[in-house]
């Protein structure tokens, strides 16, 4: 039986060898309810989230092969249905979120329940002017794809899901890069309303990153159409409906 809030903290993973303990263990400082779904890593990867399931620091789940970022979340989301949570606190296994604003977005949720916590990323010197670039013209179609700023910053993979809403929402949603985005405009379309919190990310010297610049591009430029165009037919079929609700 679920409880009203009843938090778990998921962690996607692909290859991230050299920072997903770092990750768990800080988590475990504030949570202790963490599920790491590997997503088809090689050996190194694998051998570390199997000792992270040894040690008991985290409910392991191996996917047999690398689907992308968005299916190791949704697999993610049913495994914390089974296991009978209420909502999902996705963290980057990247070590790129302040694991210090993890209580934070946690009492948000605890107090919002029905909303989904999305974070607003506060830059520094260190993130690329590109990925910079990018991220505002996904705001833009966001904005236009939600009819108004519900959504601060759609590409963050830092924020708190109510369980049972994202699992409706990410039925037919991408299974790479293009999840973060579209399943947060979809749980908009569905009526959840938002809180947007500014949290610092940080980007590391060589760190290792799984955006390929053209194919997730291609993908992401492709969902947004798809996206553009669906919200028009909305509008057209529902000319009246509620507008997108953001309560920060």
């Amino acid at each position: 039986m679920t409880s009203p809030f009843n938090p778990c903290v998921l962690v996607p993973t692909f290859d991230n060898p050299a920072t997903i303990e770092q990750v768990v263990v800080a988590v475990r400082e504030k949570i202790r309810d963490v599920i790491v779904i590997d997503d088809g890593s090689g050996e190194p990867g694998r051998s570390t989230v199997d000792e992270l399931g040894r040690r008991q620091l985290a409910h392991v789940v191996h996917r047999a092969a690398n689907g992308g970022k968005g299916a190791a979340v949704k697999t993610g989301f049913e495994v914390a249905r089974s296991l009978g949570y209420s909502h999902v606190l996705q963290v980057d296994a990247d070590g790129q979120h302040d694991l210090a604003d993890l209580d934070h977005f946690l009492e948000t949720a605890r107090k919002n329940p029905q909303a989904l916590v999305l974070g607003s990323p506060v830059f520094d010197a260190s993130a690329p002017r590109g990925r910079l670039i990018g991220r505002q013209i996904t705001r833009f179609w966001t904005t236009i794809e939600t009819g108004g700023r519900a959504i601060s910053d759609p590409m963050c993979g830092f924020r708190v899901y109510p369980l049972a809403a994202a699992l409706k929402a990410s039925r037919g949603t991408g299974d790479r890069m293009d999840f973060d985005i579209e399943i947060a405009v979809r749980m908009v379309w569905d009526g959840v309303a938002t809180l947007n919190l500014p949290t610092k990310v940080r980007y590391f010297e060589g760190g290792l990153s799984h955006f390929h610049m053209l194919h997730d591009n291609v993908r992401i430029s492709w969902m947004h159409t798809r996206l553009v165009v669906r919200a028009i037919l909305r509008l057209l079929v529902r000319p009246f409906r509620p507008r997108a609700r953001r309560l920060s």
